[in-house]
């Protein structure tokens, strides 16, 4: 069985998909597995096994805001098969987000 390691960016509405459904509410420290990649750097991914591969899917923000804003049913894919974040919306958020906890 091939083991892929992908980021949120290289993400198949597949993949995605599958995320969403074994993760609904997001997931948890205890479901990331850490381990060190060939360049010796530390990798923090959550696993989505398929019947072609194991998909390790490295965990960030965007991960998880890709994951909270996808829509089954209205997706963007490029040229690759990726799914396309709008990371202008996600960056107005986050940065709305930092511009709220400031002002409080």
């Amino acid at each position: 069985m091939k083991r892929i390691i992908v980021d949120y960016k290289k993400l198949t509405p597949e993949v995605l998909k599958l995320l969403t459904e074994k993760f609904p509410d997001g997931y948890s420290d205890k479901d990331i597995i850490t381990f060190d990649n060939h360049h010796n750097e530390t990798i923090e991914a959550v696993e989505i096994k398929t019947e072609e591969a194991d998909y390790l899917v490295k965990v960030s923000r965007k991960l998880h805001y890709t994951m909270t804003n996808f829509d089954k049913d209205d997706f963007e894919v490029d040229e690759l098969g990726n799914v396309v974040v709008d990371l202008d919306l996600e960056d107005a958020v986050e940065s709305n987000l930092f511009n709220n906890d400031e002002e409080e």
